[in-house]
């Protein structure tokens, strides 16, 4: 079984981006929570944000898994080579493999009560979410804004964990800053979640926004949502006018990407650019939080 866990985790995990941009996360979204609490202690990483980064590097990978299993049918059809569509990996494999990541979680988390409870209820989600769909086979993954909403809580939740972890290292109590976070990420977050599926012309079964929004509506929307998420860390950070371009640099890529993609006519929105822009804009998030 190990075996196949390799072989999943090479086609459908790669360590390489997967790991960095997990521990991106981790890192970079803790120094946002520095950078927008007024008052706060000077933060630095320490064995809390390092545990948190682990957390996320093995939730991620369970996350692809369930949506591996959820997605069975449609990889079928459209992406036969994947590990599990493909038959490399099983679904027992998978289920086994979580299985041992809670555990491993859990473990990680248990000197925290409240991040504890955090994972443990994001968990108990994307069970929920994964046994609804076996089930019932709703949501259909044809609706994207209807799965997008049932689905979204579970790395939202990972944000509220992060932000459990923070509190603790800093001794702070909860407050309109760390909601403030949250929503800066959130709404960086829908770039990526559009930009990635921007096309001119779907390949055949392929999803994508566009179909929903129109194309100008996805464009759209997937340019605001940084731009706004950019205006209210700008706003609402303790950032100094000298720190302000490097709360702005990441908006860097959105734009370069919007420019190829409607004066060069290109078929498909640049495939790197939104990820390189969430982990340019984990990086910048971090710096921002050790500048306090």
């Amino acid at each position: 079984m190990i075996r196949r866990w390799a072989r999943y985790v090479a086609g459908s995990y790669p360590p390489l981006p997967s790991v960095p941009f997990a521990w991106a996360w981790a890192y970079g979204v803790t120094g946002l929570f520095a950078a927008v609490q007024p008052h706060s202690p000077p933060w630095r990483p320490g064995l809390s944000t390092l545990n948190a980064a682990v957390t996320l590097t093995v939730m991620l990978l369970m996350m692809r898994a369930a949506d591996d299993v959820r997605d069975l049918e449609y990889d079928r059809r459209h992406n036969p080579e994947r590990p599990l569509a493909s038959g490399a990996v099983s679904v027992r494999d998978l289920l086994v493999l979580c299985a041992a990541g809670t555990a491993l979680v859990l473990a990680l988390n248990a000197g925290n009560p409240v991040a504890l409870a955090v994972i443990a209820g994001q968990l108990a989600y994307c069970a929920l979410v994964l046994s609804v769909y076996h089930w019932l086979h709703w949501p259909s993954g044809d609706r994207l804004l209807l799965s997008l909403a049932v689905s979204y809580p579970a790395p939202l939740l990972l944000h509220l964990y992060l932000y459990a972890r923070y509190l603790d290292t800093t001794s702070l109590d909860p407050g309109r800053h760390g909601v403030l976070a949250v929503v800066i990420v959130v709404l960086a977050s829908v770039h990526l979640e559009l930009a990635k599926k921007i096309t001119r012309r779907r390949r055949p079964g392929e999803r994508s926004y566009v179909d929903v929004f129109g194309l100008s509506g996805t464009i759209g929307i997937a340019l605001a949502a940084p731009v706004l998420s950019t205006v209210l860390l700008v706003v609402g950070a303790r950032t100094t006018p000298a720190l302000v371009p490097l709360a702005v640099l990441p908006l860097v890529l959105p734009a370069l990407a919007g420019w190829q993609f409607w004066r060069k006519r290109t078929l498909r929105w640049s495939p790197l650019a939104p990820g390189l822009y969430l982990l340019l804009a984990f990086t910048c998030w971090f710096a921002l939080g050790l500048s306090y």
